[in-house]
């Protein structure tokens, strides 16, 4: 008897013991059952495929593809694309699936009934290999046709491959398109930037650093040339003040001549020449062309003392009224003087000019150099972005190149969708098994409650409990024995006692 839902080894033993048909009885019903259900229930067909991975055929090394996402990511983008009603409704068509079912069911619930058919398993990588990408995928299609299954499954096959195709493409594509738009965008920055460059070196030019070392040149230079200016300059004002002394001579002895005071003799106006020449070659070499006209003015002089009278007429008038040559001479040199020292002036004047210019120049080249810094650094930065947009181009066409050639990562299908010729559903093995195991369960469940149920006292505790008596002594079971007893060896007839 249990009690309060518990049961002793004893009571186990006892129920297995009387009702020990329960169990085979219960197998033998629930395994017919799956059987007979395997047997009975609508057959299902499965054809599967294997796609593998592809690497490309042409080194990363050389020619880098564009993957804009993971291959899982982009299998899983493609199965939402593929499994969505636009493009399961034209396979629905195409194949003439659930004809009969179409008046009554909407579209919507045959493309889910279509796609829970549909199955995309990816592979996992080899352990112990480096390369942890998926290698591939499986494709699975179960149908009550095995034909339909088939045809579904290279169709699915097939749009798997023109998606990952197109998308390959159209990704390089768009990179290309992209990356050439912000090239020309580079560009005309770049442009931009130069020519700002090339306008501030128009600008400041002389200022610009690169100009230091020729300015300070150029200053040296310009120093040198007013210093030698300066001295050139004071040379011909002294031979200016020379020069007027001796015309103011000249002409005040010719003068006296004329009116027949102190009258001068050529050979005194030789000796005024010989002794200018004397000064005049102490400061010049022999080829100057001053001490070449005085040489030739002396000899001319001394040519007229040889051919003129020294004695004036008694009327006391001058046999010539020009001026001497000595004074022509003497007055041309004062002019001469006089346009050297204005030409030297100016000249000095101008180098000045260039001095303080350059000195301005050079005092702006720290201003001008941290400014050119500036867009130099700016004109920099846009020529390296437009290179390296300019490679990325390259590369981008090369790798739309190798999509469009199909060079790159492709989908290869490795085994064609196979013609399935057994069931994938029901299989009667696991019918015929599950059925065992659920009748050995209902089997355990029927001994359970009948042991449940059982009110029959068996034991003194039992008399004890139930009826709340003392026990004082038990009589035991007598069973008459017919035949002989092959467990207990005991003669037919044989009483024997079952406590």
């Amino acid at each position: 008897m249990v009690r309060n839902g518990e049961f002793a080894l004893a009571d186990v033993k006892r129920v297995i013991r009387r009702k020990w048909w329960v169990i085979p009885v219960c197998i033998m019903v629930c395994g017919a059952a799956g059987v007979l259900a395997a047997l009975k229930l609508p057959k299902k067909y499965t054809s599967q495929t294997l796609v593998l991975v592809s690497k490309p055929m042409v080194p990363v090394e050389y020619v880098k593809p564009i993957e804009t996402e993971d291959l899982n990511q982009r299998l899983a983008s493609m199965k939402e694309q593929i499994l969505s009603r636009s493009r399961l409704e034209p396979v629905i068509e195409k194949f003439g699936v659930y004809k009969e079912d179409r008046r009554k069911v909407p579209m919507e619930q045959l493309v889910e009934k279509l796609r829970t058919a549909i199955e995309i398993s990816p592979l996992e990588p080899m352990p112990g290999t480096l390369d942890k990408s998926m290698p591939g995928f499986h494709v699975s299609v179960t149908f009550s046709n095995p034909r339909t299954a088939q045809q579904i499954c290279t169709e699915i096959t097939s749009m798997f491959m023109q998606q990952n195709s197109g998308a390959l493409e159209n990704d390089a594509a768009r990179t290309n398109t992209f990356v050439s738009e912000h090239l020309e965008d580079a560009k005309a920055k770049l442009d931009q930037q130069d020519a700002k460059l090339a306008e501030f070196k128009r600008r400041f030019l002389g200022s610009l650093p690169e100009e230091e070392q020729t300015n300070l040149n150029r200053l040296t230079a310009l120093n040198s040339q007013i210093e030698a200016n300066t001295q050139a300059l004071s040379a011909a004002q002294q031979d200016k003040a020379f020069n007027e002394s001796l015309l103011s001579q000249q002409e005040t002895n010719w003068k006296a001549t004329q009116t027949g005071q102190n009258p001068e003799t050529i050979d005194v106006q030789i000796q005024a020449l010989q002794d200018q020449l004397t000064a005049l070659e102490a400061k010049y070499t022999p080829e100057h062309p001053d001490v070449i006209k005085t040489k030739k003015l002396v000899e001319e002089l001394r040519k007229r003392s040889a051919e003129t009278p020294k004695t004036v007429n008694s009327s006391g008038e001058s046999q010539a009224k020009a001026e001497p040559p000595n004074i022509q001479l003497l007055r041309a040199r004062v002019r001469q003087d006089e346009m050297n020292i204005a030409g030297l002036a100016k000249r000095q004047g101008q180098v000045q000019d260039q001095i303080r210019s350059l000195q301005g120049q050079m005092q702006a080249s720290p201003m001008v150099e941290q400014q050119l810094k500036e867009l130099t650094r700016n004109y920099q930065s846009a020529l390296e972005f437009y290179n390296d947009l300019q490679k990325k181009r390259e590369s981008s066409q090369m790798a739309k190149d190798l999509a469009h050639q199909q060079q790159g990562e492709q989908f290869r299908v490795l085994d064609p969708p196979n013609l399935p010729v057994t069931p994938s559903f029901p299989k009667k093995l696991y019918f015929a098994g599950g059925g065992v195991g659920g009748g050995f369960a209902l089997g355990l469940a029927i001994l359970y409650i009948l042991m449940m149920i059982d009110k029959t006292l068996h034991t003194e505790r039992d008399v004890e409990l139930q009826l709340k008596l003392i026990v004082l002594a038990t009589v035991p079971v007598l069973e008459m024995v017919y035949g002989s007893d092959r467990n207990t060896g005991l003669p037919k007839g044989a009483v024997t006692t079952n406590a």
